[in-house]
């Protein structure tokens, strides 16, 4: 896993649009680049719907908002578009980016070992190096986490 000051990878991945997404189009702002496992589930629409509520005060405090799994483009396009999410979704469905970041690994859940995508949230500093990992993320109030978490 990417750890504090390390530089973040660039290519981020396709939009729910079709844009390419890359930590350089952010330059000189904050992003926060955060990890889920799946759309349109209980504790991933939580979080999504905390940083889409939250938007105005993350924007204000600098930071811009990318969110990424491995559910393909018609599938956060479904989901963004339900949500109404105010921020992109980029499609990892071969997870590229995902493993890049360290967030796809070993998990349990009810006593059973599997491989899958670690819910963690990155923040990257304007020079595009990772300022904080969260590895610990409350879904419910994910972007008050960030905002309080300096």
């Amino acid at each position: 896993m990417l750890n504090v000051g390390d530089k973040a990878p660039d290519f981020l991945g396709i939009d729910e649009q079709g844009n390419e997404q890359r930590v350089s189009n952010y330059s000189g702002r904050k992003l926060v680049v955060y990890f889920y496992p799946k759309d349109s589930t209980p504790g991933c629409t939580a979080e999504a719907c905390s940083l889409r509520d939250g938007m105005d005060e993350l924007v204000a405090a600098g930071y811009a908002v990318v969110g990424i799994s491995a559910d393909s483009v018609a599938s956060h396009l479904r989901f963004k578009e339900k949500q109404q999410l105010n921020f992109p979704l980029v499609a990892d469905v071969g997870k590229s980016t995902i493993t890049a970041f360290g967030a796809y690994g070993e998990k349990k859940m009810a006593g059973r070992v599997y491989m899958g995508i670690i819910r963690t949230t990155f923040v990257i500093d304007a020079d595009g190096v990772v300022e904080r990992v969260i590895t610990k993320v409350d879904t419910k109030n994910a972007a008050r986490q960030i905002l309080d978490t300096k």
